[in-house]
């Protein structure tokens, strides 16, 4: 089965993001897509999976996380879950504040552990790519 691809163009419109953060996060080597040298220049093309991975960027940016923390969840769940992407298997997970290391924990998503960290007054951050994924399959269904 041949994978799709789409251009630069199509993938901002079906993720929401603009072209200049698409830009940015390639530059950056946050989100790297296909690129192809054809006879007459560059030509950029996003995999399904890379557009998986632009909408969970544009949701964390949205609900108020910072470039680096959401490039680095982003990079930390590649690592730990290189077929989460790939697969379009969505999976919970949640940032949980590490107060000693002053860091955020990706850990996957635990009803407990979030409620215990919340009584504690610490913040719970979701990071759900099953809801991401299924927001996702409805705009690519309608394109």
């Amino acid at each position: 089965m041949q994978e799709t691809f789409f251009t630069s163009k199509e993938a901002a419109e079906i993720t929401g993001c603009t072209l200049r953060q698409l830009q940015y996060w390639r530059e950056r080597g946050v989100i790297v897509p296909v690129i192809s040298e054809t006879g007459t220049g560059r030509s950029i093309y996003y995999s399904k999976s890379n557009l998986l991975e632009l909408a969970a960027m544009s949701y964390w940016l949205s609900v108020g996380l910072s470039f680096d923390i959401a490039s680095t969840t982003l990079k930390k769940l590649k690592d730990q879950e290189p077929e989460l992407f790939i697969s379009g298997k969505g999976k919970r997970f949640m940032l949980l504040s590490e107060v000693q290391k002053r860091s955020l924990e990706l850990v996957e998503f635990d009803r407990k552990k979030a409620i215990a960290s919340l009584d504690a007054g610490k913040p719970v951050i979701p990071v759900w790519l099953d809801e991401i994924y299924q927001k996702l399959a409805l705009k690519l269904g309608k394109s």
